[in-house]
Parts: C-alpha cells; sequence; structure tokens
C-alpha cells in the first residue's frame, strides 16, 4: 500500500468520541484515518456495546467491534460521574472536536449540552448524530439502523417485486449518518479556519435515508406515485439488473441505446434493438417486464462467464455478482492497496480495509489497532489529571487563518 510522507491531512486535529455502535465510530475511525488524534471514550463496565456484539470474534473482542475502531486510543470513563464529568471537562480544553450520539434528551444530552460548551469552549466543534434529526415528532426516539431503513423508505425500495421487505446488506442507516456527519465535521473545521469559533453540527440517520433518494425522491416528485421495489432493477433505466445465466447471476448496466445496440448484437438477436418496445431507453423502462423475459430467455442459454467476456468485448458495462472471498482475493483489490494490517497488542497482525481516498496518489496510512479496553488510561487520565491544561493556549493557537489560506487548502 503506498502511504504518504508528509503529515496527514487532519495531522494536530483531536478528537474526543463519545459515541458508540456504528455511526459515530465509522466517523472518528475515519477522522484518525485523516490524520486526527481520536480518543474514545468507553464506560469502564464493558465499553462499547459492539465489543460484544458477535460472533466471530477475534480475541476477547467482537469482529464487529475491531472493524471500525482503529487509530484510536480507549480510556474508560463514567460520562455519569462528577469526577469523569471533570476529566472530560479538562480534555475539551485541548479538543477540536467531539462527537457523540446521546439519546435526545438524555441525561448526558443535558450534562454535555453543546450551548453551555460552546460557551466556555468556543473553538469546539461538536458532531451530534441522532436517529431523526433535531426537530419533529420523532426527534426524541430512539434508533437503530434498521430502523432508519424502515422508517426512511429504503426497505421499501428494496427486495423483489411484491416480496418481503428486505434491508440493505450494508448499515446504510448508520454508515450515511457517519460519511454525512463527516463533511459536516469538515467543513466546520474549514468554517473556524476564518472565524475561530466552534460550530454545533448535527445530522440523524432519517435525514440522510432522504438525502440517499436522489432519483427515486425526484421521480416521486414529478409523478406522485408511490414507487416500490424493483428487485436489482433501476427505476430509470433497462436492462439495469441482475440476470441468470446457466450457472449463476451476472449484472448488465446499460446507459444509453448505443449500448443496447451493442448487447443486442453479442446476444445474437439484433431485431430487439429495432423493437419498437425497446428502441429507445424510455420504451424499454415503459416494457420492462417484455424486456426482461426476452433477456432472461436468451441468457439461459450460456454461463455467467461467457455472458460476461462478451459483453466486456463490446463495452457493455457487465460483472458476475462476486462474494467477499472473491474480492478479497482479487488482484484489482490488492493493486488498489484497500486492504492493510494493523498491529494489535495482543492478536499480532490484523487486516483491514483502508480508507477509500487518495491524496496525491497516496492513500492515507493504517495507524494502529483498535485499542483494547481502557489501554490508554495510564497515558491519557495521568496527563490530564496531573497536568492541568492551558486553555488559553489552546484558544490562541486556534485564531482565524488568513481567508487566502483556506481558499488555497
Amino acid at each position: 500500500m503506498n502511504t504518504p510522507t508528509g503529515p496527514a491531512p487532519l495531522a494536530g486535529v483531536r478528537v474526543l468520541d463519545l459515541s458508540k455502535i456504528l455511526a459515530g465510530p465509522y466517523a472518528t475511525m475515519s477522522l484518525a484515518d485523516l490524520g486526527a488524534d481520536v480518543t474514545k471514550i468507553e464506560h469502564p463496565e464493558g465499553g462499547d456495546p459492539t465489543r460484544s456484539w458477535g460472533p466471530p470474534f477475534v480475541g476477547v473482542d467482537a469482529a464487529y467491534y475491531l472493524a471500525i475502531n482503529r487509530g484510536k486510543k480507549s480510556v474508560t470513563i463514567d460520562l455519569k460521574s462528577t469526577e469523569g464529568q471533570e476529566i472530560i471537562h479538562r480534555m475539551l480544553e485541548e479538543t477540536d472536536v467531539v462527537v457523540e450520539n446521546f439519546k435526545p434528551g438524555s441525561g448526558l444530552q443535558k450534562i454535555f449540552d453543546y450551548q453551555a460548551l460552546s460557551e466556555r469552549y468556543p473553538h469546539l466543534i461538536t458532531l451530534h448524530i441522532s436517529a431523526f434529526g433535531e426537530e419533529g415528532p420523532l426527534r426524541d426516539e430512539p434508533g437503530y439502523d434498521m430502523i432508519a431503513q424502515a422508517a426512511g423508505g429504503l426497505m421499501s425500495l428494496t427486495g423483489e417485486p411484491g416480496g418481503a421487505p428486505m434491508k440493505s446488506g450494508f448499515a446504510l442507516g448508520d454508515l450515511g449518518a457517519a460519511l454525512f456527519g463527516l463533511v459536516g465535521v469538515l467543513a466546520a473545521l474549514v468554517e473556524r479556519a476564518r472565524t475561530g469559533r466552534g460550530q454545533y453540527v448535527t445530522t440523524s440517520l432519517y435525514e440522510c435515508q432522504l438525502a440517499m433518494h436522489v432519483n427515486w425522491a425526484t421521480s416521486y416528485f414529478a409523478t406522485g406515485e408511490r414507487p416500490t421495489a424493483l428487485g436489482s432493477g433501476h427505476p430509470n433505466l433497462a436492462p439495469y439488473q441482475a440476470f441468470p445465466a446457466s450457472n449463476g447471476y451476472f449484472v448488465i448496466a446499460v446507459g444509453n441505446d448505443a449500448m443496447w445496440a451493442s448487447l443486442c448484437e453479442a446476444i445474437g438477436r439484433d431485431e430487439l434493438a429495432t423493437d419498437p418496445r425497446f428502441v429507445h431507453n424510455r420504451e424499454r423502462v415503459e416494457n420492462r417486464e417484455s424486456l426482461e423475459r426476452e433477456l432472461t430467455s436468451a441468457f439461459a442459454s450460456d454461463t455467467v462467464e461467457h455472458w460476461c467476456t462478451l459483453l466486456a468485448e463490446r463495452a457493455v458495462p457487465v460483472s458476475p455478482i462476486r462474494h467477499l472471498d472473491e474480492i478479497y482475493s482479487d488482484p484489482h483489490t490488492a493493486a488498489l492497496g484497500m486492504v492493510g494490517t494493523v498491529d494489535h497488542p495482543t492478536l499480532g497482525p490484523l487486516k483491514q480495509v483502508a480508507f477509500p481516498v487518495n491524496f496525491s496518489g497516496r492513500r492515507p496510512r493504517l495507524t494502529s489497532a483498535p485499542p483494547v479496553l481502557g489501554a490508554d488510561n495510564d497515558e491519557v487520565l495521568g496527563t490530564t489529571q496531573a497536568s492541568p491544561l492551558n486553555a488559553g493556549a489552546v484558544l490562541s493557537s486556534r485564531q482565524p487563518m488568513a481567508s487566502t489560506s483556506v481558499v488555497r487548502s
């Protein structure tokens, strides 16, 4: 894996991770991948609940936890205790970003209320991730990823037509909020470089589900018709879906009429290219069921490998439906450097999926393994308790940068 030789993009940014489960920890891991110094605060009894979300387990921790917490320090503090809150406040004096997903209206949200924090630490940026957002009748409801997928519409659009509702294979409720939250934090850091002041950044699983509706939403706005699940199909393109071959499934993604003509030639069905039902994408979408029957019949005559080779030769976008064992043994995955290792203190080398963005052709370095619960108590708490932090020095280091510097960055 190519790694940068200079400072990471967020080198020097200090992050306090008060979140748990997936959305917040994924956002803070991404900040760590970008070079931020991230300290994860966990309850002394058991830590982040995902440590026990198994099997599978690798050592004492679940693989789930190990997937989303690399690059961080782990400190165990009871946030509801007076002593714990005093420690957090000392840490906040030198913290740039706090990430939390406290339940709306909970005791912890009131204890660490942003308005009060911002008066005491005007440089502080707080990212709050909730299930349903800051306003509205559902604002105080708790939520997990699948709740967001159901309430936010994803499950109504996923699955076979007329079949049972299905969630996505990935946790798109949590991960969507993590990524939009990360965008908000980075924007707030740029703004603080101009103004010297922090920001209260909020997002929710529900809001991010709506943001990712994209063409589904605009199509609904245009027609007023309730959209339904299309299996692997696309609401605005055809053919753009999975088809069965003689030995399994593969997908094709025809994005224009020229590709459609190439597909018809490849499968020896040139007459389909001039069939009035299928000439243009508009007709193909309107006659989706007839189109699917014709292509399903044609593709049944040979294998996935045959059709993928034949269509790729004619520049028709095509792919087999691959499993994770195939993906992580693929030379293309290796060439991209998307899998690296971190050295875990008890487990040894631990494989991790890297950050999916390069900077000047280089991928951010994987720094440290997901921490053992409380691994950094002595280092962090010893320093925090023994050496009162100089708030004035911290604030002076957060003074506005010249606007031209911000633009050039």
